[in-house]
């Protein structure tokens, strides 16, 4: 039960925006979502990006949408639910390219508007811890080939092992605490500098 409450106490914090014209398939999506007690804030015409600060965006599936990257889950914050008239072709394509965490297509019920906020709002977490672990993987393998990049760099300047040169920088990284990638982007760009001015091995000529 307590799971329950903290899920509600969740919904009740959360600022919502709903993005689709007046008429009665609206009031139905805007009275169940006052019984459920979100914030609600409705923004009508069609805006050109997602409204910024909203939790969550109920959002119609139109025209507007087309050609427009802003429209897509992996570049808003908030959790997207499509809101669909019908299911054509065009409708489809737009649909997918929102990538939309959930969709309610007409004529809109009371009923399935609970269910389909608890699953999106799951859905978008769940994206955005995995989008998390994925930039975590993509900077240890960039790390990870900067800290290659200085050892060559130092094991051909300085005349060292590969092992003599990464103890190197980690004694480097421990007394300056600095970690050993940030030691690595220190000697790749003194290395780049010298470089350019001509300086960068023994013997180059000026």
């Amino acid at each position: 039960m307590s799971s329950i409450r903290r899920l509600y106490e969740d919904l009740r914090s959360i600022s919502v925006a709903v993005v689709y014209p007046p008429g009665e398939e609206r009031e139905v999506l805007i009275d169940q979502l006052k019984r459920i007690g979100c914030r609600l804030r409705i923004v009508w015409p069609f805006p050109p990006e997602p409204p910024p600060g909203a939790d969550v965006i109920f959002f119609q599936v139109s025209q507007e949408l087309q050609g427009s990257s802003t429209w897509c889950a992996s570049s808003v914050d908030a959790t997207l639910i499509a809101l669909s008239d019908y299911e054509s072709p065009t409708t489809l394509k737009l649909l997918l390219d929102t990538s939309a965490h959930g969709v309610i297509t007409r004529p809109f019920r009371s009923s399935g508007i609970l269910s389909t906020l608890v699953l999106a709002r799951s859905a978008q977490g769940f994206q955005a811890r995995l989008q998390g672990k994925v930039r975590k993987l993509e900077d240890t393998i960039k790390s990870r080939r900067q800290i290659e990049k200085a050892i060559r760099v130092l094991s051909e300047s300085q005349q060292l092992s590969e092992t003599q040169a990464y103890e190197h920088m980690r004694t480097r990284a421990t007394t300056l605490r600095v970690t050993v990638a940030e030691v690595s982007a220190m000697i790749i760009e003194a290395h780049e500098a010298m470089e350019k001015l001509g300086l960068g091995r023994p013997g180059a000529k000026s």
